[in-house]
């Protein structure tokens, strides 16, 4: 029999995602950022269901060329800039806009063969500190890319990534590194005549002042939130993947008998333990601790014991009747990733990337 976890993607709920977050900045148009294998729930797919997008957004060349591959014509960026000049031929050949971040890609931009104009998202460092050009050397860069404009450039677009829009601007602590970099950017690019693209998923649900020509939604649009104690249900959002397997055991154990690998969890009386199919080699963090909560059919209760590579415990005292071949949800509707996330110390978004190839996937 085939191993019973899977990953269901909920296509409905993918696209639900994507008016969410349009009704949040009507004014602005919507890049749908598909990277990393659409945040671990499927390139294709999720560029299938997110058809009503203004565009795409990846790190990959070879991500553009799957979705070319697939069908899809609406333009896509890639997100880190090409590395190469031989990578301009192929932008050129697949039609993908570029990020420009850095001066070595104007001087190849500058000393390539003629052929179709580029679409430029030139980049600002306003006070990330990861890609991007500083403020100081910023118009420069403008200018030489303009100077390319109908040649080897064709339109340019302004682009920011902030640092802590996750952080909302509800107190006078909250929000200052997000306003300072807002700042920057106003300054620095007064006058310009190009589009602005700064707002990520959090600066989409809370810095509307931010949203611009461009949103780049990423996360929000799988459902998951990155604010601190809110999941992405708080804003609207539904989660696109729900993660399941089932029981393949019910074990009755004595009180004081002691759990998993280094025997860290002493049951506290005699009880039923349930062993689900999944583990870390399917991409459930062994981060997580006892305690972290999953559901058994349908009721509510918690891991027990070190998470292994292929199985997990769980504890049966609240789920009654409990036998092998009960369903088991680690996260999805009822069970927001962002609550396991913060368990294992991480975020939503690393373990639905997590997610390993033994795992089925499942359209719904």
């Amino acid at each position: 029999m085939a191993r019973p976890t899977s990953a269901t993607i909920h296509l409905d709920a993918l696209r639900h995602n994507l008016g969410q977050v349009r009704a949040l900045a009507p004014r602005s148009r919507a890049m749908a950022v598909v990277k990393a294998d659409g945040y671990g729930h499927g390139l294709e797919r999720v560029a299938r269901a997110l058809a009503g997008a203004d565009a795409f957004g990846v790190a990959a060349l070879s991500d553009a060329e799957r979705l070319r591959a697939a069908g899809i014509s609406q333009p896509i960026l890639l997100l880190s800039g090409f590395d190469e000049p031989s990578d301009i031929e192929r932008l050129r050949a697949l039609n993908v806009w570029t990020a420009v971040h850095h001066v070595s890609q104007i001087e190849m931009l500058e000393q390539a063969l003629p052929g179709e104009p580029l679409d430029c998202w030139l980049k600002l460092d306003s006070g990330m500190h990861r890609l991007g050009f500083a403020p100081e050397a910023f118009r420069a860069a403008y200018e030489r890319l303009s100077a390319m404009r109908g040649g080897t450039v064709g339109d340019i677009v302004l682009m920011n990534h902030f640092a802590s829009s996750d952080e909302f601007a509800d107190s006078p602590s909250q929000g200052v590194q997000t306003r300072e970099q807002l700042d920057v950017f106003r300054a620095t690019t007064a006058g310009l005549d190009a589009g602005h693209s700064l707002a990520n998923s959090a600066a989409v649900l809370g810095w509307p002042e931010a949203h611009g020509t461009w949103i780049r939604p990423g996360g929000a649009l799988y459902g998951m939130s990155v604010v601190e104690g809110r999941t992405g249900a708080d804003f609207g959002l539904r989660p696109a993947m729900t993660l399941s397997t089932r029981l393949i055991a019910v074990n009755r154990v004595r009180r004081g008998s002691r759990i998993g690998y280094a025997g860290t969890w002493e049951c506290p009386e005699d009880m039923d333990i349930g062993v689900a199919a999944i583990g870390y080699g399917d991409g459930y963090p062994r981060a997580a601790p006892a305690g972290t909560p999953v559901r058994v059919a349908g009721h509510h209760t918690q891991v027990i014991g070190r998470v292994s590579m292929d199985l997990m415990t769980v504890d049966l005292r609240g789920v009654p009747g409990a036998k092998v071949g009960d369903p088991v949800t680690l996260w999805g509707e009822d069970l927001p990733v962002e609550i396991i996330a913060e368990r294992a110390g991480t975020i939503g978004y690393e373990l639905t990337c997590s997610i390993t190839r033994r795992v089925r996937f499942i359209e719904r």
